[in-house]
């Protein structure tokens, strides 16, 4: 048991999030260099013949420059083994970035130094700071010209009501940034442009006392810099393990991923600011990950990651004891006893078998059909249910039609496996059956992925017509409620959902209200619970 503990404390899983073009999956790529864990970091957009970014592994992906899944990636670093989640950075893709956040323990925030927080990401942003989980602020592509500094510090409290507290601080931007300030050590790191996809940067630290240090940045950057470290003594906070491992307090670092400036610095602080796994709140109370019980629960599943091998991965997060492979494991949902069969880890689309990993990890096995989001798993005596993973409401709706009726099969089949992924969702008329399919997504970004999987996976071509409804509530007593003597609004349809349950969609919010009104008893919510 000492020596899975020792293995359980070597552990820290967090998730990247970010806005898209803030540098995420270039920062990803990084981290897995100093790793070890590939040679040469990939550039996300550009050419045909260009080398993909590993963690951007869907076609359509290569094809936009963008990620749409998430990735789960793993290497090893100075003694820690660290489980990164990679999420996609567009807003049409929040929900999986709210089921990823589920699986961390932490978040990485990216920040485009030229631009701040943006509007569309600070959904995204709250969830990790309404999670309560530590946030740790890299403040990317300081080698391109960047905002005022205290104005992005100001920028992230302000948006986001999270106190900031710099680790580090910058020596201009563009052209003129020389490199990064530590506040602790009093030491300043020089910025040397280096190689792109290399690790080798000229990276040498300066005392700020040193009369060296006017020779490297100039006498107008020094007197700014003490200028800056005097304002900052007077206003910023002091940091606080306490309140940054509740989520109050971000952490921020300086630096450029590209190229490669600031990163391992980052690495290197955020790996002692961090803890071993965390304990997570079941139906019979907070599970320990030193637990010797075997427990994890599913937060995302994908098919077709391999167009070699037809098949669904649930990706779980082990939350605690040891997994090894072929173990048996009680499926809570399920009812029953089933084998861990073909346990793997990922490095995007490539894969490895694995034998046994434990708490903190994250691992695919290979699903049959049986899983789906929320799941729990578990070897102990007494069984539980972690706390489920809530599903957004949809806000845009379309009817979906087959071009080529003779494909109805496989039509059938790719739109459930996609649904069960969850990056869709989609409902059937209350009285119909899988004739009339209405697809409701969070952005509309999703209808463009669901085609392109449908045509490039299933070889089925769909059209989709836009539906005017923008709100979706299930029903929250539905055995009480007679679906068929339900008085409802013109612009109201009842639906049900993929697990048969009733639901309303409404073209207008304030019908909801008159639903409500005219059915005595009716309850209605916002939100599935898997």
């Amino acid at each position: 048991m000492s020596n899975l503990k020792q293995e359980i404390e070597k552990r820290r899983t967090f998730a990247i999030i970010s806005h898209p073009d803030a540098g995420k999956t270039t920062l990803t790529e990084k981290f897995l260099l100093y790793g070890g864990a590939i040679n040469q970091a990939g550039s996300v957009k550009g050419k045909a013949t260009a080398k993909h970014a590993v963690s951007d592994w869907m076609e359509i992906e290569k094809q936009r420059g963008i990620s749409v899944t998430s990735s789960v990636l793993q290497f090893n670093y100075d003694g820690y083994c660290i489980n990164i989640l990679d999420t996609p950075g567009h807003q049409d893709f929040s929900e999986d970035t709210y089921r990823t956040l589920m699986a961390a323990d932490s978040a990485v925030m990216v920040i485009d130094a030229s631009k701040g927080v943006e509007a569309q990401t600070r959904k995204l942003f709250k969830v990790c700071v309404m999670r309560h989980i530590p946030i740790f602020t890299f403040i990317n592509k300081m080698d391109r010209d960047a905002n005022d500094t205290f104005e992005l510090l100001d920028d992230i409290e302000n948006e986001l009501g999270i106190a900031t507290c710099p680790i580090n601080w910058p020596i201009g931007s563009g052209k003129e940034f020389k490199g990064v300030y530590d506040l602790k050590s009093k030491q300043v790191m020089t910025f040397s442009d280096t190689r792109k996809g290399t690790q080798e940067g000229q990276e040498t630290l300066i005392s700020i006392d040193d009369p060296a240090l006017l020779d490297e940045i100039g006498e107008e950057k020094r007197a700014q810099l003490l200028d800056e470290i005097e304002l900052l003594e007077g206003a910023g906070a002091e940091f606080d393990q306490e309140l940054v491992t509740k989520g109050e307090l971000s952490p921020v670092f300086f630096g450029s991923a590209l190229t490669n400036f600031g990163v391992e610095t980052f690495l290197r602080h955020f790996l002692q600011m961090t803890y071993a796994p965390l304990s997570r709140t079941s139906d019979k109370g907070e599970i320990n990950p030193f637990s010797e019980d075997f427990s994890a629960f599913v937060f995302k599943i994908q098919a077709n990651m391999n167009k070699n091998h037809r098949d669904r991965i649930a990706f779980m997060r082990i939350v605690s004891g040891e997994f090894e492979a072929g173990m048996e494991a009680y499926h809570v949902q399920g009812g029953k006893n089933i084998k861990l069969a073909q346990p793997q880890q990922m490095m995007a689309d490539e894969r490895k078998m694995v034998d046994r990993a434990c708490a903190g990890d994250i691992i695919g096995l290979f699903d049959p059909g049986i899983f789906s989001i929320g799941d729990t798993l578990t070897t102990a005596k007494e069984k539980f249910c972690f706390e489920g993973i809530p599903t957004f409401a949809p806000e845009h709706f379309a009817r979906c039609s087959l071009v080529d009726s003779m494909k109805r099969k496989q039509f059938v089949k790719g739109i459930t496996q996609i649904a069960q992924e969850g990056a869709i969702q989609i409902f059937q008329e209350y009285k119909g059956g899988m004739e009339e399919i209405i697809v409701g997504v969070v952005g509309v970004l999703q209808f463009d992925v669901l085609k392109f999987r449908l045509q490039s996976e299933y070889n089925v071509e769909i059209r989709l017509e836009n539906l005017p409804y923008e709100y979706i509530r299930w029903i929250k007593n539905p055995e009480t409620v007679d679906m068929d003597r339900l008085v409802g609004t013109s612009d109201m349809k009842k639906v049900k959902d993929m697990k048969d349950r009733p639901l309303l969609i409404f073209i207008n919010e304030w019908s909801i209200g008159m639903v409500l009104d005219r059915n005595e008893g009716l309850e209605l919510e916002e939100f599935s619970r898997n």
